[in-house]
């Protein structure tokens, strides 16, 4: 019997893990300093993490993300293909998060 890839996901400790509509995987995961909200997942890793100071801020972008550019909240900084990079919202005053 082989594993369904949500099932191998949840054992990697990422949670809760949803599809979006292009059927690309995402998923939470708990580091060590930030809440990473994953992208891309499949049997071998991820594509790119974006880092959120919360969980409850990453729980927020995993339910209301499309998967269209970035997430739409309050992330701090996208890691992946491609390098690191800030959220440029964060230095908008008009920018709250939501």
């Amino acid at each position: 019997m082989t594993d369904t890839l949500t099932d191998v996901l949840l054992a990697e400790g990422y949670h809760p893990v949803r599809q979006l509509p292009d059927g690309t995987w995402i998923g939470l995961r708990q580091m060590m300093y930030t809440t990473g909200l994953f992208t891309g997942l499949d049997h071998y890793g991820y594509r790119c993490r974006y880092c959120y100071e919360t969980a409850g801020q990453a729980l927020v972008d995993l339910a209301r993300w499309d998967g269209t550019g970035d997430p739409p909240g309050l992330w701090i900084k996208a890691k992946g293909k491609g390098g690191d990079r800030l959220n440029p919202r964060l230095g908008d005053p008009d920018f709250d998060g939501v």
